[in-house]
């Protein structure tokens, strides 16, 4: 079987401006699984710097699933851009010390909590995803959206701020890709349903449906 490694940095011969991503995270508090890429069209190094206001102080990671697909300057927002909303004051002035260090003894700045994107998420050109937002798998954030709250699995949304524009999918449909997950299985299982994974998804599901069925008669006989 001739598949490429998930471990390979730049998967396209002769092109280092889209990378498997999981293999340039050096940030700890970001996470990447296998498969999933990012394509930029200057440098890949740009994806880190895209990934604003992710303090340690804060501890909020940001998590992004297996076989995503990252267009160039989409840009994560993260808790460290939060200020005080409820306050006189939205200024940080404990930030600057001196006389202020004590400005927010017995308070803490909000917090929206992990940002999470789920597995075959496609997140389009210059998109912005803002803190603790959830993407369900196989969803489609159009090119400069700005995504403020989570999205349902296998949604298609856009704009500014995003909406949902439509479902990819029927609900029954979207329930059974969900139980399948296909992304988990392993890379030789992935290979051999590759045609029908960029098909449409009755063709996938019967042929799951019939391998599994063929398989439990063969264990039964």
């Amino acid at each position: 079987m001739s598949v490429v490694s998930p471990a390979t940095v730049f998967p396209l011969a002769s092109y280092e401006r889209l990378c498997f991503l999981q293999n340039i995270i050096i940030h700890p508090q970001i996470s990447v699984g296998e498969y999933t890429y990012y394509d930029d069209f200057e440098t890949v190094e740009n994806f880190q710097r895209n990934v604003r206001y992710l303090f340690d102080i804060t501890g909020d990671r940001l998590v992004i699933g297996k076989f995503c697909m990252i267009a160039s300057g989409v840009e994560f927002i993260m808790n460290g851009a939060n200020h005080l909303t409820q306050s006189v004051s939205a200024y940080p002035f404990a930030v600057f010390g001196g006389d202020w260090v004590d400005a927010m003894a017995g308070k803490t700045y909000p917090s929206k909590g992990d940002t999470i994107i789920g597995h075959d998420v496609w997140l389009g050109y210059r998109a912005s995803i803002l803190p603790g937002v959830t993407i369900g798998n196989g969803s489609i954030i159009g090119a400069y959206s700005v995504v403020t709250r989570d999205v349902p699995p296998y949604s298609i949304v856009g704009g500014n701020p995003a909406q949902r524009l439509r479902p990819r999918f029927d609900e029954q449909t979207v329930e059974q890709l969900q139980n399948i997950a296909w992304w988990d299985w392993p890379v030789e299982r992935i290979t051999q349903y590759a045609s029908l994974l960029t098909g449409e998804p009755t063709a996938f599901l019967a042929a799951v449906q019939r391998d599994e069925l063929a398989t439990t008669k063969g264990f039964s006989s």
